[in-house]
């Protein structure tokens, strides 16, 4: 992934699976300004579709994913003004 701004906020979901780790990004989406970037670090695979259908249904930008040593990802997306 491109490093297109740094993340302003990070969580870590690892252990969790569907649909926890997209629960916990809408929670701490809540809390960040528009523009503002958050970083998700999943193992659970299903997070390369439901991340970018969750930016999709709720109008973020979904900022692309890298993988991680040990099948694990870090997704990025930027939250825009439409959700809070």
């Amino acid at each position: 992934m491109p490093e297109p701004m740094d993340p302003t906020a990070r969580i870590d979901t690892r252990g969790l699976y569907c649909p926890v780790p997209i629960l916990r990004t809408r929670d701490r989406l809540r809390w960040l300004d528009p523009g503002e970037v958050l970083e998700v670090f999943s193992d659970d695979p299903a997070i390369l579709e439901d991340m970018p259908a969750f930016c999709r249904s709720h109008g973020h930008h979904y900022l692309g994913h890298v993988e991680e040593a040990g099948k694990a990802w870090r997704v990025r997306l930027q939250k825009t003004g439409k959700h809070r």
